[in-house]
C-alpha cells in the first residue's frame, strides 16, 4: 500500500512526537546527536504546521514519518556552503521515517514531494542539511541525485556539523 502524503494538523502532534521518541534513542545510538529530548519538540512542530510547512507521510491510516518543507527558510549559516544562499529553494528539515516503518520508501516519498512541492511554487532547488553522523540520510540524497555542497555548523545546535545537500531541478 503506498503512503498517503497530507499536511499536518495539531491532531497529528501526539503520534509525531511518539515517532521522534523511537528515532531519538536509534539516532543517538548510532552516534548521531543532531536529535534529543529538547529538539524537536512540540513546540516547533506547531510552528511548522501554523506555517502549512509539516507534512506525513501515513502508513495504513498512521503517521508512519514526517517532514518540515519550508519555501526558502535557509539558516544564515547556509552561507557557509557551497551554493548561492541567496537563491530561492524549497528546504526540507526534521525529515523522520518511524523505526517500525522503514523500508517502505517513506523518506523517498516525502522528498519526492518536496520536488513536487519545488515546481509547484516555481523553485529550481532544493536543499537539506544533515548531522554529520547520520549515515543513512549521507547515502539517502546522493541516491535521489542531490550533490553534496559542503559542511557548516549551526548556532541554535553547538557542537555539531551539518553536511548540506542541494537538487537542481530541470
Amino acid at each position: 500500500m503506498p503512503a498517503h502524503i497530507r499536511l499536518a494538523t495539531t491532531a497529528d502532534i501526539p503520534a509525531i512526537l511518539g515517532l521522534v521518541r523511537r528515532v531519538v534513542p536509534l539516532m543517538q545510538a548510532s552516534g548521531n546527536q543532531q536529535w534529543s529530548a529538547e529538539y524537536p519538540n512540540e513546540e516547533v512542530f506547531q510552528k511548522d504546521i501554523e506555517r502549512q510547512h509539516l507534512w506525513v507521510a501515513e502508513l495504513e491510516g498512521q503517521v508512519a514519518a514526517v517532514a518540515a518543507l519550508t519555501n526558502n527558510d535557509q539558516d544564515p549559516e547556509y552561507a557557509q556552503a557551497d551554493w548561492d544562499a541567496t537563491e530561492p529553494a524549497l528546504v526540507t528539515h526534521r525529515l523522520a521515517v518511524d523505526p517500525a516503518a522503514q523500508g517502505h520508501g517513506l523518506a523517498v516519498a516525502l522528498l519526492q514531494h518536496a520536488e513536487n512541492l519545488a515546481t509547484g511554487l516555481g523553485l529550481r532547488t532544493l536543499r537539506v542539511d544533515t548531522n554529520s553522523e547520520n549515515l543513512a540520510t549521507q547515502r539517502l540524497f546522493p541516491r535521489l541525485g542531490y550533490r553534496y555542497a559542503g559542511e557548516i555548523t549551526l548556532g541554535f545546535r553547538p557542537g555539531l556539523r551539518f553536511f548540506c545537500y542541494e537538487k537542481r531541478l530541470a
